[in-house]
């Protein structure tokens, strides 16, 4: 029987509520190009304990995992008082990386205020395993998972679909202007991934849901295509320009054939921003009856009515028997 490789949980994780952070980033923000909401809004850099409910998930139902390691910018989302109450028996590591660790040698592109930046450098991180799951701190488990359901034998499991790039680039076309500009989202960063491969028909949509990597694939694709990475992280904040690297990795890992589509839906995906009253009550719905879920993802909860947060926290709280400290 082969032995388990060893599976590593990398959180990419900011406290936009940190005055230090705020200053640092600044200076930047009185360029125009960088004012737009959905660029450098401050819903996307907000921290309201989600981190918490994170990292609780994988410890609760991912019992498995060898290392958390949380990619910051010299700050720190001190669990320890959490993990002691909740988890006294964990004995998983979990390890702060700062910005300066992944992009050594590539200090001249710091500080960074962009996810996309962040996440092409993710696989530097020292003693990372071969396979990895990368989580965005509103991620989380929801229910028990095994190793199996991101990695069997030497593949991954690639939870998304294909979508014709002809169809999505039509769409992209007749998006409406928001603030004199079209917004840049998901989606277009995972077309601009498409741009490094021969002419495709289709390209894989990924979601907002934990995914399974592999280091070495970024390892030997950077090695050889370097540009690439440096052309990728040169923004300090989200460019339209910028691919989507877990999009790029999936592409690469299907050429390779070392991927397992999974299109079944696992995912619980929560936007409770402008929602009418019973749109938390009817997602909690869909979880008990969908026996498949296992992944949830909440968007935006710093932007939902407060009655909708405390009902999250206190639902997802009871989910994963733990007690908050925020």
């Amino acid at each position: 029987m082969k032995i388990q490789e060893p599976i590593d949980i990398v959180i990419s994780w900011v406290d936009g509520n940190d005055p230090m952070h705020r200053q640092k980033m600044q200076p930047y923000l009185n360029k125009s190009e960088y004012i737009q909401d959905d660029i450098a809004g401050p819903t996307r850099f907000r921290s309201e304990g989600e981190i918490f409910f994170c990292v609780a998930s994988i410890l609760r139902f991912a019992p498995f995992v060898r290392k958390i390691f949380i990619v910051t910018d010299q700050q720190n989302p001190n669990l320890d008082d959490f993990i002691h109450t909740n988890f006294p028996q964990n004995t998983i590591p979990i390890i702060l990386v700062d910005h300066s660790v992944i992009f050594k040698g590539y200090e001249i592109y710091m500080p960074t205020f962009n996810s996309l930046s962040i996440e092409t450098c993710l696989f530097r991180i020292p003693d990372l395993s071969e396979n990895f799951v990368y989580f965005n701190d509103d991620f989380f488990l929801m229910r028990p998972i095994q190793p199996s359901d991101w990695f069997r034998s030497d593949k991954v499991m690639a939870y998304g679909n294909w979508r014709s790039i002809t169809f999505d680039l039509f769409l992209q076309s007749i998006k409406p202007m928001k603030n004199g500009h079209k917004p840049f989202g998901f989606k277009d960063s995972m077309l601009n991934a498409t741009n490094y491969f021969p002419k495709k028909t289709f390209y894989f949509c990924i979601k907002h849901t934990p995914l399974p990597l592999k280091k070495s694939i970024f390892e030997k694709y950077y090695e050889h295509y370097s540009e690439n990475l440096i052309a990728n992280i040169a923004h300090k904040f989200r460019n339209e320009t910028q691919y989507n690297p877990q999009a790029l990795f999936y592409l690469l890992a299907f050429k390779s054939k070392v991927s397992i589509l999974i299109s079944k839906n696992k995912l619980l995906l929560i936007k409770p921003v402008n929602r009418k009253s019973n749109y938390v009550d009817r997602k909690i719905k869909t979880f008990e009856k969908n026996k498949n879920i296992l992944f949830g993802c909440i968007e935006s909860i710093d932007l939902a009515k407060k009655e909708d947060q405390t009902k999250l926290y206190n639902w997802l709280s009871k989910l994963l028997n733990i007690k908050l400290i925020l």
